[in-house]
């Protein structure tokens, strides 16, 4: 059974019934398994940064990932054991990160792969693992991990498995930039003032075209921000341009 995980829920808000994310992830969730089968992997899990790249803030969760029941206890120990380290090398190399488990066996190989891979130090975690760094941008970074007892991957299929990791991860992306729900959907006065601002225009202006006050200008921006989840007016309008909601 495969799980979606959200933060400051832990693992119960991703089971089937529970967090309508869980089916949109169902697509996703064929291709990581059949990708995770490709190197004899045992399981896979999508890493996230938030914290709005802020460096203080910022941390790893765990969105995505088929490990089961114990998924927060396992994710909370690759993160605690690995997570600074992944965030640090996710600041300055896209080189597939590689660990090996405790067990005498658990290996992580690319044997015709190594110069161009990062191999972390220490066996840390029961399970050898492979993780695959993905930028996107301010939002959408993160890593998609791989992991299980012997992992063998050839440099052939790293790079194959790296690029429909990205994808992955753009996918999930597209899923938290849909349309909001109807009740959150943008009023007409709301998607005016934003194409204005889009073409450049500053409140006083768009006051004048319109026949409002800059207060209320100001406050439809600021509630069509709100409703874009977005942390300022140039992110709603970048959102809004890819949400269709202006040109």
């Amino acid at each position: 059974m495969t799980y979606l995980v959200t933060e400051n829920r832990g693992c119960d808000a991703g089971r089937p019934g529970r967090n309508g994310r869980a089916a949109q992830a169902a697509g996703l969730v064929t291709r990581l398994q059949a990708m995770q089968r490709q190197i004899n992997a045992r399981n896979f899990a999508v890493l996230r940064t938030n914290g709005r790249g802020l460096p203080a803030a910022r941390k790893l969760t765990c969105v995505l990932h088929n490990w089961g029941t114990s998924c927060e206890e396992i994710a909370r120990d690759l993160i605690d054991h690995y997570g600074e380290e992944l965030l640090q090398h996710l600041d300055h190399s896209l080189l597939p990160v590689l660990w090996d488990g405790k067990g005498e066996h658990q290996t992580a190989e690319t044997s015709d792969f190594g110069p161009f891979t990062r191999r972390l130090k220490d066996r840390k975690l029961p399970y050898s693992g492979i993780a695959l760094p993905i930028r996107l941008g301010a939002q959408g970074n993160g890593y998609v991990v791989f992991a299980g007892s012997y992992i063998d991957a050839s440099g052939e299929q790293i790079v194959e498995l790296h690029g429909r990791s990205a994808q992955i991860m753009t996918d999930l992306l597209t899923f938290d930039e849909k349309r909001p729900l109807k009740a959150e959907a943008l009023s007409d006065r709301e998607i005016s003032c934003l194409q204005m601002a889009g073409d450049g225009h500053i409140s006083e202006e768009i006051a004048e075209k319109m026949g409002l006050s800059v207060h209320t200008v100001n406050a439809y921006l600021g509630a069509a921000t709100t409703k874009l989840d977005s942390v300022n007016r140039i992110q709603a309008i970048a959102k809004a341009i890819r949400l269709g909601y202006i040109s």
